[in-house]
């Protein structure tokens, strides 16, 4: 069972959601919240696996919740439900190392598959129509090589369904690090994603 706390101030929105999502057999809300301090209380009280927040709350936004649960309890997934895909947020979002970044319009059923693919330790981006209008820097082939990362997959299994050489997979991993202007590949997934890179 994947344990589920949600905060979210609309209440209506909040309790049709909690609702919709508890019908799903492996999904479970086990604490409903209106703002974002008592999000990071409910965390730190009931230890979820994920924690499903509004950005925009009052007081501290989720946003503020995702940088702070990023030292206090890393285990809590954060996926961030959004009306508009603010670049500034989306940034934002990058730098806490958020597991998800939705759209509050996603159709429950996708939202779930996005929970679980979260829970399995992927990370689920809508990118927002227009993303953040910058091209996108990678070839094709880095593309392919950055999709196989993202899932964890390993350097020399990369290399094996992509055809290349390890220490070419390797060069391909470094050159879409530089140019994305990260630190590894697991944020260069997390940048693309949310740019609609990939």
């Amino acid at each position: 069972m994947i344990r589920l706390v949600l905060a979210d101030n609309q209440r209506l929105f909040r309790e049709a959601l909690t609702t919709l999502l508890n019908l799903q057999p492996d999904l479970s809300v086990i604490r409903e919240v209106a703002c974002g301090a008592d999000a990071l209380a409910a965390v730190h009280d009931v230890r979820p696996d994920i924690l499903l927040a509004d950005i925009e709350m009052p007081g501290l936004s989720g946003l503020d919740v995702a940088e702070q649960l990023q030292r206090t309890a890393p285990a809590t997934r954060v996926v961030l439900l959004t009306t508009f895909g603010h670049v500034t947020y989306r940034e934002r979002a990058l730098q806490a190392q958020v597991s998800g970044y939705l759209l509050k319009d996603t159709p429950a059923r996708e939202l779930a598959t996005a929970l679980r693919q979260v829970h399995a330790g992927l990370i689920v981006m809508t990118a927002p129509p227009h993303g953040s209008g910058q091209p996108c820097p990678l070839t094709p082939r880095e593309r392919d090589v950055l999709r196989l990362a993202e899932t964890g997959t390993a350097t020399q299994d990369i290399a094996a369904a992509t055809g290349l050489r390890a220490g070419t997979v390797r060069n391909h991993l470094s050159e879409i690090i530089g140019k994305l202007g990260v630190r590894n590949r697991v944020e260069a997934a997390r940048r693309a994603r949310m740019e609609g890179w990939l």
